[in-house]
């Protein structure tokens, strides 16, 4: 295959956009001057301890030396900001997605977030400053004390100012850059109601006669959101981005319908432990059975939980790489894609693909593989794929794809004919 070169405007493009690598030598000074600190606060901290044990420390002296302590552990807080949000939002990612101790601000930095926590901790430090001359007054000028006050009602000003503003731009910025419109998908994708879970990693077995099937009636036992309340407009945000093709959720899933449903399925999966640990979940079924409605549910929910998500449909995702691939960077498109926990594949088998097409889903399946999840609905089990598939690519996307995973087996008639149907009968009677 002759691959297309690059426009000389794309090639500047990615030259420009490599020089941020040049930023990344100032933040590693920057982790020198935390050591720094950490020195500084330490030897003040032995001067205290000193003083204190040999008598020569009065009240205002130990106040004025905790004030020191705290202003350095604020100048480090403010530091600890500069590293690690400027390092992620101006150099590269750093992927903590899932970890316990990733910080909650860092889930949704962005340069106006930045400028807006450093604003309000530099006005921290300055109230600090201003505290210790009140401490001092009888040995600080006035002179000292009335432009550190003034000075201090400016860093307030500025940062409500910044705060106040960092809001229409967000705006702005998001209009100006609106989520990726997707293709109009099947609508027959999106009135699934209904699954049976099938457990196990092998592609190639089926489901146990019986296993885990349970009469659906009553309300579906979906689990309370996992992890911390999300900020509602951070979360919308993080919807709209998902592009989804309209609004699931699990609670709303239809359990009168089914003739089975495994709700403990469901109940694990709701609980989005599978996207911290970068498992997958693979829909099966016949069209109307469910399988976007759950898929859309959990994208909703991982989107609340903090997780960035992305959906489209398996042949809007081959679009997407084959045009990566013939600008000659397919590879740096699939590491973007690192920043999305939770992918979603929609309808693998509806279109026929080609072995140039299953290569290209292949390659998103092994890049995915162990380093993020996914979350793939197709109208046939695992081991048919070879139907709607070509190439020799496809056992081992198989292959990755089963491991880890959690499959998820829907039987029964479409959803959506259940109307018609039931008023044909009616009126044949």
């Amino acid at each position: 295959m002759t691959r297309t070169p690059p426009p000389p405007t794309a090639t500047l493009g990615y030259a420009l956009f490599a020089t941020r690598w040049l930023q990344a030598p100032l933040y590693f000074g920057l982790v020198v001057v935390q050591g720094v600190y950490v020195y500084k606060f330490f030897n003040e901290l032995w001067t205290l301890i000193l003083r204190c044990v040999s008598g020569r420390a009065d009240e205002t002296y130990v106040m004025l030396a905790v004030l020191k302590l705290v202003d350095v552990v604020m100048i480090a807080n403010l530091l600890i900001m500069v590293i690690v949000g400027g390092y992620e939002t101006f150099v590269s990612r750093i992927d903590l997605q899932g970890h316990r101790d990733q910080p909650e601000w860092l889930s949704h930095v962005n340069p106006n977030v930045l400028k807006v926590k450093l604003a309000t901790a530099i006005v921290g430090i300055s109230s600090v400053h201003l505290l210790q001359m009140f401490v001092d007054v009888h040995h600080t000028q006035r002179h000292d004390l009335l432009w550190g006050t003034v000075i201090h009602m400016a860093f307030i000003v500025s940062a409500a100012i910044l705060a106040y503003m960092s809001g229409p731009m967000a705006a702005r910025s998001e209009h100006a850059h609106p989520p990726r419109e997707h293709a109009p998908a099947d609508q027959n994708a999106l009135a699934d109601q209904h699954a049976h879970h099938r457990g196990g990693p092998d592609p190639a077995a089926g489901p146990a006669p019986g296993a885990g099937l349970q009469p659906a009636t009553g309300p579906l036992p979906v689990p309370a959101q996992a992890g911390p309340p999300a900020r509602e407009s951070h979360a919308e945000d993080r919807i709209r981005a998902a592009a989804f093709p309209a609004r699931k959720q699990l609670e709303d899933f239809d359990t009168g319908y089914p003739r089975v449903f495994d709700r403990d399925a469901v109940a694990r999966l709701g609980k989005l432990d599978f996207v911290a640990a970068c498992r997958n979940v693979v829909f099966t079924g016949a069209p109307g059975t469910g399988k976007t409605h759950l898929a859309i549910g959990l994208g909703l929910r991982a989107c609340q939980a903090g997780h960035r998500v992305l959906f489209a449909t398996a042949a809007e995702w081959v679009d997407r790489l084959a045009e990566a691939e013939a600008a000659g960077r397919l590879g740096e498109e699939l590491a973007g894609l690192d920043d999305v926990p939770l992918l979603i594949v929609d309808e693998v088998g509806y279109v026929p693909f080609d072995a140039d097409a299953a290569r290209l889903l292949f390659h998103l399946v092994a890049h995915r593989y162990e380093r993020g999840s996914l979350i793939v609905t197709s109208d046939r089990p695992l081991e048919r794929w070879h139907e709607v598939l070509d190439g020799p690519s496809l056992p081992a996307m198989v292959d990755r794809l089963a491991h880890h995973a959690e499959t998820v087996c829907l039987e029964g008639d479409s959803y959506r004919r259940r109307p018609a149907t039931s008023a044909w009968v009616e009126r044949s009677y």
